[in-house]
């Protein structure tokens, strides 16, 4: 099929979104040193992509699918695209985040400019990497799906690497591109395996050929291994902490919030739709039940410890990733033991998490962005009362905060609920090691969020509460209306989400029915469009509209009863251990406030304490007290560390044999020969 001037609205949206932030690309060098209209144009096409990727999506889900050749690639291999419901759902996830990022944008670029930095670099890669995100969604083939998946990785690289005089970014972008190719190779793998059981390169081929349960299985793995490595699964998640803090914080909200979310589109559509749900395996399953497992508790335990702010956010990016891969663990469980509802229900939530977290963490990286914009660092320690003077960045923050949190009525509620459900609807299993466990990550989850919760009451208490503990935060103001606007999109949609799930959860229906056949639509609206039930209403029901109409009743209720006309309200010095004044040093600080979680699992954590006293004249008499304590990634430190200290052990050597002369080459020589000829005789 030849490029269409399609009927096909939903693929004529898809091709304007790629097409608007390839203008942009285009347009950025054009437009030299003129850096206010090159910040506006930048920003504004990446703004109408995300709207476009919007509405192809929505057209996608409601049944407007169709397929296309571009007349690009090689002689005998072009580049097919298409958009079915799977590509839809992910073209609406890339769109309701890209959209408010190009808004955000305007205003954050506005400071790089202001400071006489450059904008040609990050206008030429933010643009491409949101067309190589957008394209891996679009591909219909392998090689237009390496070929935007690699634009993709090699455009966000220089984004991590965009204030490159900085010797941590130039770490950071190196691990990443490492990981980032070690990924794609592993990828290319699994579509090698296709390739041979198919012949073809088209994803429409793949899809017929017959795959053997071992060559089925070497698919599985080299995507699981590859994609995980991409979307920061532990223990393969040593690039992202390290990568999404140094990032500009507009790129960083892309990398977290959709570019981990692309992985999983690529992990579903090669083990889902191209391996086909007929050809699980129990273990499978098992597999990704455990991954999602060790990274939601692993993730959020090590972003508690954290006190650099975009570091804390990437890595509960990891215990969210961890959550969806429960959610697809769970489903991918149930739909190989002939469960087809239950596997669809975890389906939809593990979706439905996908779009949430791109909302809520894009939101949380903006909001960090905002907050480094006005107080010139990311150190949490030295911030404090930025409510007072970022009230609009602090409430919108907080949307986030709650809704990461998931705590109703926002959308992170819902989809953990639902992912809740799916465990708890377990039917009998004749495998006792899954039986064992399913509830084992249900209760992995629930720990999780219980120290996600506990995690976000620290960001928002030491960033926005309190006073300040620096002269920056004391001298913080206000981001402008651009960046107000581009937070305040997202937050919206975060409400959205969590009051009216019934709208939504039949809208992305249309991806179960089209990976395992089977639909969710009649028992989420069973009852009525206020109550959620993903399977019957005598099993579990969630009425998001009653409960937010009940909080606003109840606070309501409580503010009329606390100020009524002749209530004074009493107001009184806060007590300071009997000190005549109050100190920033008083508060805790996220160090201080993560103690006693450091003590619970110092096991896992394995702290680094240091403690140094300076004395008087006398030894008695301490005059300070110096106290630092190190939380390392064990994974890290114990996996990625050792393999770099062999490798260049391994170097070294090999650098050393180089340097023996003519004499070792001709001895080596002389032993090959005569360990053949001993091979060839035997």
């Amino acid at each position: 099929m030849h490029l269409l001037a399609s009927t096909s609205c939903s693929l004529q949206l898809a091709l304007a979104a790629m097409f608007s932030v390839l203008l942009a690309a285009l347009l950025s060098p054009c437009l030299g040193k003129r850096s206010d209209l090159q910040r506006l144009a930048i920003s504004l096409l990446i703004a109408l992509s995300g709207a476009l990727a919007i509405a192809a999506g929505i057209s996608g889900l409601l049944g407007d699918t169709a397929a296309a050749t571009l007349p690009i690639g090689l002689p005998w291999l072009p580049m097919h695209i298409h958009i079915d419901a799977l590509a839809a759902f992910f073209m609406l996830t890339i769109g309701v985040l890209l959209m408010p990022v190009g808004i955000y944008s305007v205003g954050y670029m506005k400071s790089f400019t202001a400071n006489g930095q450059s904008l040609a670099q990050l206008g030429i890669f933010l643009p491409l990497f949101a067309l190589g995100m957008e394209g891996v969604v679009m591909a219909d083939d392998a090689y237009a799906f390496m070929v935007f998946w690699e634009l993709m990785s090699v455009s966000s690289y220089f984004l991590v690497t965009w204030e490159h005089a900085h010797e941590q970014n130039r770490r950071a972008g190196f691990l990443y591109l490492l990981m980032a190719h070690l990924a794609g190779l592993l990828i290319l793998g699994s579509f090698a395996v296709l390739y041979a059981a198919s012949g073809s390169f088209t994803f429409a081929g793949m899809r017929g050929g017959e795959l053997s349960a071992g060559m089925a299985t070497a698919a599985f793995l080299l995507a699981a291994f590859g994609f995980g490595m991409k979307a920061g699964v532990v223990p393969l998640h040593a690039w992202l902490p390290e990568a999404h803090p140094v990032a500009p914080s507009n790129a960083s909200a892309l990398m977290s919030g959709i570019m981990l979310k692309v992985a999983i589109f690529g992990f579903i559509r090669v083990t889902w739709d191209l391996v086909g749900s007929d050809a699980f395996i129990w273990w499978w399953g098992g597999l990704l039940l455990a991954a999602g497992s060790s990274s939601a508790l692993g993730g959020v335990l090590m972003a508690l410890q954290q006190h650099d702010l975009k570091r804390l956010l990437a890595y509960h990016s990891v215990e969210n990733i961890g959550i969806i891969l429960i959610g697809l663990g769970l489903a991918m469980i149930f739909a190989a033991a002939g469960h087809p509802l239950i596997a669809a229900l975890g389906l939809i939530a593990a979706l439905y998490h996908t779009i949430n977290h791109a909302l809520f963490k894009g939101l949380l990286f903006m909001g960090a962005g905002a907050v480094l914009h006005a107080t010139g660092s990311r150190d949490m320690e030295s911030m404090g009362g930025l409510i007072r003077h970022m009230p609009i960045t602090a409430a919108l923050f907080l949307v986030a905060s709650i809704s990461i949190a998931a705590l109703p009525p926002f959308n992170g509620f819902v989809s953990e609920w639902l992912t809740f459900q799916t465990a708890l609807l377990t039917p009998e299993l004749d495998n006792t090691l899954l039986a064992a466990l399913i509830p084992f990550s249900a209760s992995m989850l629930a720990l999780a969020g219980a120290l996600a919760a506990a995690c976000f009451v620290k960001v928002f208490g030491i960033v926005f509460q309190g006073n300040a503990r620096s002269k920056a935060a004391e001298q913080a103001h206000e981001v402008d209306r651009w960046m107000q606007i581009g937070m305040a999109i997202p937050a919206l949609f975060c409400l959205l989400l969590g009051v009216l799930p019934t709208l939504f959860i039949p809208l992305i229906d249309s991806v179960p029915q089209l990976l395992i056949h089977h639909s969710l639509a009649a028992s989420v609206q069973a009852g009525h469009w206020l109550w959620l039930t993903p399977i019957s209403a005598e099993r579990a029901a969630y009425a998001a509209p009653l409960l937010i109409t009940g909080l606003l009743l109840v606070g309501g209720l409580l503010y009329w009863r606390l100020h009524r006309r002749n209530n004074r309200i009493l107001r009184g010095s806060v007590w300071s251990c009997g000190h005549p004044h109050l100190n920033p040093r008083m508060q805790y600080t996220a160090t201080s406030f993560s103690q006693p979680l450091r003590r619970i699992f110092s096991g896992i954590y394995q702290p680094d304490k240091h403690l140094g006293n300076a004395y008087e004249d006398h030894p008695l008499i301490v005059r300070k007290i110096a106290y630092a304590v190190h939380v390392k990634d064990l994974a890290f430190d114990k996996l990625y560390r050792p393999i770099g200290t062999a490798t260049h052990h391994l170097a070294d050597r090999i650098a050393r044999e180089h340097g023996r002369g003519m004499h070792a080459y001709l001895a080596y020589i002389f032993i090959s020969i005569i360990a053949l000829l001993i091979w060839i005789a035997r």
